[in-house]
């Protein structure tokens, strides 16, 4: 490998520093390759009428006088083909690329492996060298244990993966049978809806036959009624305008048939009819019954919560029934376990959600300054430490503070509000993956947090400042 490199050092161009190629001969014996040689002579000198001088020993040579060495260039192909059959050969074997000698060491300092002549160089003298094999033997066993870790630890990916495939799969399925309840319940309500329309429509058809029927009834008793007292009107007229003679006579009868004839007085709407009438409503109540059921299985009940007080951060004080906190910057004599809170000054509720609707109704009182932090956090959230609010974190919260409320997301959004509100509505709807926060008062919507549940929440209340404090709604 050494005697090729030396001779393609031997075969180069001096112009370009490369491997020759076409080599040509000067007067003076220098070889060039064509190309450069030919470049050369076109760059012009300060005496134009100066004669070719060679690039190496600057003796003078004719423009024409430079002949093609084909032997060198024989030579030049033949060392190239050496390189590459060299170079494959080295790549094939473990020798060194400097010096051609085979690999036997490895150079712990710099890393490098080296042959014979490596390890006498001077830069290695002072480095610790071992032979490849004792070398290899110390990373072998580190490689072994760091096969042994990272397949530990893809064996507890794949446990996680597998158990949270499974938890995947339950929730799939709880959401599946619950969609098909509500296609079902919705499916039934349709129904029920459709045939109480058809019942009530039929029932108002018939009812507006009956008063129509009634109605003609009443227009012929009535036209029969006016017929007959308009024949006594025209009678009595036509009386009244006769002689004295003629007038007596029968007068009386005429008289008697007069004041005796009474008017019926017929009735357009029958009692019955308008009894009917009267209670067609209730034959509603059972369409709001199934109605106000229906609305009754999708709204949420009240949660009936209250405050743990073995997460209770210290300076939180409770109530006695547990459902009001107050802020003080006196430590409570609070025993320190898994579940309380350190850092941050936060209370759980009891119990927690794996599903369902669930509201509570919170009740905030913020007269002398301060905070307070309403939402849910899932169960894993950090107790201990600083804990970051916000939905990364497991928690999903608004924070009310003295004129003004922010959402807590994955960056704090102050909220444009129309008032601030005192008490505060706190919806989760677990499946669907909702937190809402209402103003109780007003009705006015807060925030809605979207996200998807895959363990127990729990609700989350924090405070911050002297004076601050909540409670719970019964």
């Amino acid at each position: 490998m050494a005697s090729v490199s030396s001779l393609a050092d031997e075969v180069s161009c001096p112009i370009c520093q490369g491997t020759l190629r076409e080599p040509v001969t000067v007067d003076c014996g220098h070889n060039y390759c064509r190309a450069c040689l030919t470049r050369y002579c076109e760059i012009p000198g300060p005496d134009p009428n100066e004669p070719l001088h060679c690039p190496l020993c600057k003796e003078p040579f004719r423009l024409g006088g430079f002949r093609p060495n084909w032997q060198l260039a024989s030579v030049v192909e033949n060392i190239e083909r050496l390189t590459l059959v060299s170079t494959l050969g080295s790549d094939q074997e473990d020798v060194c690329q400097e010096h051609g000698e085979k690999i036997y060491f490895f150079c712990e300092d710099d890393e490098a492996q080296l042959c014979v002549v490596c390890r006498e160089a001077q830069e290695h003298q002072t480095h610790t060298v071992r032979f490849l094999d004792e070398a290899a033997g110390p990373y072998r066993e580190q490689i072994q244990k760091c096969l042994e870790c990272l397949r530990r630890e893809r064996e507890e990916i794949q446990r996680i993966q597998s158990r949270e495939n499974q938890r995947i799969q339950v929730l799939l399925c709880q959401v599946a049978t619950k969609r098909q309840k509500v296609i079902f319940e919705f499916a039934h309500l349709s129904q029920f809806l459709e045939e109480q329309q058809s019942v009530l429509l039929a029932e108002l058809e018939k009812l507006d036959g009956d008063i129509l029927k009634q109605r003609d009834v009443f227009d012929a008793l009535v036209s029969e009624e006016i017929c007959r007292f308009s024949t006594l009107v025209a009678e009595l007229e036509e009386k009244l305008g006769r002689p004295a003679r003629e007038l007596l006579t029968g007068v009386r009868s005429t008289l008697i048939r007069s004041e005796t004839r009474k008017c019926r007085k017929p009735e357009a709407v029958s009692q019955e009819l308008g009894q009917r009438i009267r209670d067609f409503p209730q034959r509603v109540l059972p369409l709001r019954r199934e109605v106000t059921t229906f609305l009754g299985k999708r709204s949420s009940a009240p949660a009936p919560i209250s405050l743990d007080p073995q997460t209770s951060h210290p300076k939180l004080l409770l109530s006695e029934d547990h459902r009001r906190a107050q802020f003080s910057y006196k430590w409570q004599n609070s025993p320190d376990n898994s579940q309380r809170f350190d850092r941050a000054t936060c209370v759980l509720a009891h119990g927690g959600f794996t599903e369902g609707r669930h509201t509570w109704m919170v009740m905030v009182d913020l007269a002398h300054g301060g905070s307070c932090t309403v939402g849910v956090v899932r169960e894993d959230v950090k107790r201990k430490g600083e804990l970051k609010l916000r939905p990364e974190e497991g928690v999903w919260a608004v924070r009310l503070a003295w004129g003004f409320v922010s959402a807590l997301g994955s960056f704090p959004m102050r909220l444009a509000l129309q008032e601030q509100p005192r008490q505060v509505r706190v919806t989760l709807d677990y499946e669907v993956g909702w937190v809402t926060f209402v103003n109780a008062v007003s009705q006015e919507p807060i925030y809605t947090f979207t996200t998807s549940f895959t363990q127990k929440v729990f609700p989350f209340f924090g405070l911050w400042g002297r004076g601050s404090s909540f409670s719970l709604s019964p």
